[in-house]
């Protein structure tokens, strides 16, 4: 695949952009998810941006997830993830209940929540979800050497997946579920 020339902010291009978009997982350690995010977003052409509902904009049954949200993560703004579900409210209230319950405290911590939330967004090539997500396990108590060894994890067991399902290896009786 050839690569695509990709320009920082400044105009000007640096190491890593020659990258073709599937490169750039290999080099989110050194990257940083803050620079993956831009350059992923380059590689993919003019971005779409969708409505942003705003707190003084939305309709009362909104305001009232909106609330929740910041009642909750004790913060004083939603941010755009919400804003964009504000768009189909049923769609946003559903989500924010289900993310709400899955994601309180209970058999996982909440760095371990929220690291298997960065691993995830990482797998299904989702930078807002990483983004996020770092930002909320950095909140937790993630380093940045959990982050390089979360990552080789995530990609170590994307290679072997593959391999395995590629293969069709059967699973051994020693693996499975009683």
């Amino acid at each position: 695949m050839p690569s695509t020339l990709i320009h920082n902010s400044t105009g000007s291009h640096d190491r890593w952009s020659t990258l073709s978009p599937d490169a750039y997982r290999l080099h989110l350690p050194a990257m940083g998810v803050a620079r993956y995010s831009r350059m992923l977003y380059a590689s993919l052409g003019k971005t779409m941006t969708q409505h942003l509902t705003e707190y003084a904009d939305a309709s009362p049954e909104v305001r009232a997830v909106y609330d929740d949200i910041m009642q909750t993560r004790k913060v004083d703004q939603v941010n755009n993830f919400w804003k964009c579900l504000a768009a189909h409210p049923p769609t946003l209230r559903r989500t924010w209940e289900s993310l709400k319950e899955i994601m309180a405290p209970g058999a996982l911590d909440p760095l371990t929540k929220e690291l298997l939330y960065v691993a995830v967004s990482v797998t299904n090539n989702c930078p807002y979800c990483i983004a996020s997500h770092t930002a909320a396990a950095r909140k937790a108590g993630m380093t940045d050497e959990m982050f390089g060894e979360l990552q080789a994890v995530v990609g170590m067991a994307n290679e072997t997946n593959r391999l395995a399902t590629g293969y069709r290896v059967p699973v051994d009786d020693m693996f499975k579920w009683p």
